[in-house]
């Protein structure tokens, strides 16, 4: 087995100690995702290296975002660059109907 050595793991764990993250305050089976219900409140949980525990409450997206990054810090881009579509008619497009004209 190659495991990593605990104390690499040990190090990697106590890095995110103090890290703070949003979640909305919705229904139990309600929507999660951060750009759902951006006018909800947020309750702001700290790691402490062992769980997620109450730190603070936001009243909507925004003042979370202000909590997270302060000093206009933008948040990290995870994941690569969406790709766009370049010009031509490759075969996994669909030709496009011409629209009928007004009668």
């Amino acid at each position: 087995m190659d495991d990593e050595p605990l104390s690499e793991w040990a190090e990697r764990r106590d890095a995110k100690i103090g890290e703070l993250r949003a979640v909305p305050i919705t229904p139990e089976h309600g929507p999660r995702g951060a750009h759902l219900n951006p006018d909800a409140p947020r309750a702001i949980e700290r790691w402490n290296g062992h769980l997620w525990e109450f730190h603070a409450v936001a009243s909507n997206r925004a003042e979370a975002q202000r909590l997270l990054f302060p000093g206009g810090q933008e948040p990290p881009v995870t994941g690569p660059a969406p790709k766009l579509l370049g010009p031509g008619t490759g075969r996994h497009r669909k030709p496009q109907k011409p629209r009928p004209g007004p009668a």
